[in-house]
């Protein structure tokens, strides 16, 4: 726990303070320390990988009743104290009250949902082709599990790591990001007391540099949530020492707009998608592909609704934008404004910094009409509130513009053509589809991930998180 104002790394079932310290600060008001936290360095992590190593030697034999009973009552607190964490969440990094609370509430229902997963058998009984034989198919847990997660989403992907990771008998060693420790402290705190025996779950709070490798070499698998650049680091890293690897990355995005579209569906779905949460998702719609016929009434109609959109400090009322999460994310916001107007864009909204009455990372969200596939505006992920519009000619050239990046995480099409929709369901290159609904929320119970460089390894959340996180056996008996 919190110790002499300093909030700790749980390592072994014990909150351990370390030799240094860093501070967590508010993105709205950069002169509010939210609190100070342990710096673990080589040591802390090194005996994290220790007691979750000596802790699986017991928990993978632990009953299922035993982890539906920690899930369920971890899900409980955090669905009771929803208020107090989703602000929490959005004082730290910077997502709007309701969508803190909204998170929040994922990360509940994540808890719940895997506590049923743990009851829930996953194996099969068969007869063998030898006469007499049964063949038994089960599942095991992998081992030790090294989470590297995120700012952008702090208690919802440490929520969907840890949740199935321990509901399947394997324990944790998770890396937090810095940006955004309190979420995954009051996490860890919660699944603490919810009675998880010492070593099962640890969290250090550790530079990537310093945990990364030191938890490629000691986990028995990896599951990562970041940039495109670190996690193909991690994959090949992890790949090359036999480990097991999930990488989630990032995202470029497209929305295509066709002329027979909804024009207010359509607006308000790229507007959710663009710039709700500050762009902070890496399934945000990035691109907005627009055919030729709609083109000059939609994006006039963006531009008005993003120039309408209230930005403000995160927790304040009415405000629908808050702050971008950090100084290096409005830096990058910023060069790439430039860098699209430089190469021949034009800024329709937005494209500057904001004042409030607190010093904060506040920028307008931006929409940049005119811009072209080839343009760096549509090939770097940005990670903040930018979006730029591509105008085509039709269906077939918003597909293979769609197509034409390296990633491929989710993708949408605006249209009221059936035909169309399926059109493009079957030929976008995209591990997630949606048709006249933002790119970016998705349920706690299905399927997460993409294709390309967005993604590698099995699919995380719902049912098919069991992939990941266990190993088939398979078993022949002669009675």
């Amino acid at each position: 726990m919190a110790d002499g104002n300093v909030f700790g790394n749980l390592i072994n079932g014990e909150w351990v303070k370390g030799d240094k310290t860093f501070n967590d600060i508010n993105p709205s008001d950069t002169n509010d320390v939210i609190g100070v936290y342990a710096q673990a360095g080589e040591a802390e992590v090194q005996a994290a990988i220790k007691a979750a190593r000596e802790a699986f030697e017991t928990w993978q034999y632990s009953t299922p009743q035993q982890r539906f009973d920690v899930l369920d009552a971890a899900g409980s607190e955090i669905l009771e104290r929803k208020a107090e964490l989703g602000a929490l969440l959005s004082r730290e990094e910077g997502k709007t009250l309701p969508e803190g609370i909204g998170e929040v509430t994922r990360a509940g229902h994540i808890f719940k949902y895997f506590a049923g997963e743990a009851l829930r058998a996953h194996g099969e009984v068969l007869d063998s082709v030898r006469p007499g034989v049964k063949v038994e198919i089960t599942r095991e847990p992998v081992g030790v599990i090294g989470l590297i997660c995120p700012w952008n989403f702090p208690i919802a992907i440490p929520a969907w790591k840890m949740a199935p990771a321990i509901a399947f008998g394997n324990t944790v060693v998770c890396k937090p990001a810095e940006l955004t420790p309190a979420c995954a402290w009051a996490l860890a705190d919660i699944l603490h007391r919810a009675g998880l025996p010492k070593g099962v779950l640890n969290v250090v709070f550790a530079r990537g540099s310093v945990a990364g490798p030191l938890m490629i070499d000691g986990c028995d698998a990896i599951s990562f949530t970041g940039s495109v650049p670190t996690g193909t680091r991690v994959r090949d890293q992890a790949v090359a020492k036999g480990k097991r690897v999930q990488c989630e990355m990032g995202g470029k995005n497209p929305v295509v707009v066709l002329d027979d579209a909804d024009l207010n569906i359509a607006v308000n779905s790229v507007l959710n998608s663009s710039f709700f949460s500050s762009g902070h998702r890496c399934t945000a719609s990035s691109r907005i592909i627009v055919t030729e016929g709609i083109a000059d009434k939609f994006v006039s109609e963006l531009a008005k609704a993003t120039a309408a959109i209230k930005v403000g400090d995160s927790r304040a009322a009415g405000v629908q934008m808050g702050p971008i999460a950090s100084q290096e994310q409005l830096d990058i916001a910023r060069k790439a404004v430039a860098k699209a107007k430089e190469q021949g864009g034009a800024v329709v909204a937005g494209g500057e910094d904001l004042t409030f009455g607190t010093p904060g990372y506040y920028y307008a969200p931006t929409l940049i009409d005119k811009t072209t596939p080839d343009m760096e505006i549509n090939k770097e992920e940005v990670f903040g509130p930018v979006a730029s519009v591509i105008r085509v000619k039709d269906l077939e050239e918003a597909i293979k513009v769609a197509n034409d990046t390296e990633m491929g995480l989710s993708a949408g099409i605006c249209t009221t053509s059936l035909k169309s929709a399926e059109t493009f369901k079957r030929r976008i290159q995209s591990g997630m589809v949606m048709v006249n609904l933002p790119t970016a929320g998705v349920d706690y119970h299905v399927p997460f991930g993409g294709r390309k460089a967005s993604s590698f390894g099995p699919r995380e959340q719902g049912a098919y998180a069991v992939e990941f996180y266990t190993i088939v056996k398979t078993a022949y008996i002669q009675p």
